[in-house]
């Protein structure tokens, strides 16, 4: 039997909370390892239960989303964090992936969305609501492209780089360079510090834009 994927939910509407929980308890694979109404509360719980996945939301009384994914990254960097929110704007997108968010998608998301995102950020992906998407990549667009960072990228962080961008998940990466996952981490933090990025999917957006 395939162990199902623990998530933890941090939601402080009622209403939004229970329907994250219907949603999680309708997929087989997954299962919901706690629902808490503030980061205060969900951070002890988050690093004692060690949940495979986070669905966060921004505005929580208290301590802030964004201020917990960045608690939660410092003690457990590995864990993945998905932001499940009604804000759209610029400002609070790249906060929220500068302070560690794997993804940021738009609670009016339809369920499947929000599943399937669930599992691809667990085997290594970065989903994002398209439009979100499409507002990192007119950041890195205004930006314009850095030629000296990607020239510091040696040779095989730039074959990560190059099928991080066409959509490959670490896994696949590893199998395709003869090399474990956990080697290609590696190279995507080094990838993401040389190109003085936060997340993985900011030095996609960067990469396409200098592409």
């Amino acid at each position: 039997m395939i162990p199902k994927k623990t998530v933890i939910i941090v939601e402080d509407n009622q209403g939004l909370r229970q329907q994250l929980l219907q949603i999680l308890n309708s997929a087989p694979d997954i299962q919901c390892a706690g629902a808490y109404v503030s980061g205060e509360a969900a951070l002890p719980e988050i690093l004692q239960k060690k949940p495979d996945v986070v669905l966060m939301d921004i505005k929580l009384p208290g301590m802030s989303g964004i201020q917990c994914v960045a608690e939660i990254k410092k003690a457990m960097p590995g864990i993945q964090i998905l932001m499940v929110t009604v804000y759209e704007d610029s400002e609070r997108i790249f906060r929220a992936l500068k302070a560690g968010a794997n993804g940021y998608l738009i609670k009016s998301s339809p369920p499947e969305q929000l599943l399937e995102s669930i599992r691809d950020v667990y085997k290594g992906g970065a989903p994002m609501s398209s439009h979100i998407a499409r507002k990192v990549v007119q950041h890195f667009h205004l930006l314009g492209p850095s030629v000296q960072e990607s020239e510091n990228l040696s040779p095989r962080e730039q074959e990560v780089l190059d099928l991080l961008a066409l959509g490959f998940i670490y896994k696949e990466i590893g199998s395709k360079l003869n090399i474990s996952s956990e080697t290609v981490r590696t190279y995507v933090k080094n990838i993401c510090q040389k190109m003085h990025v936060r997340s993985r999917l900011e030095a996609v957006a960067k990469h396409r834009v200098g592409a």
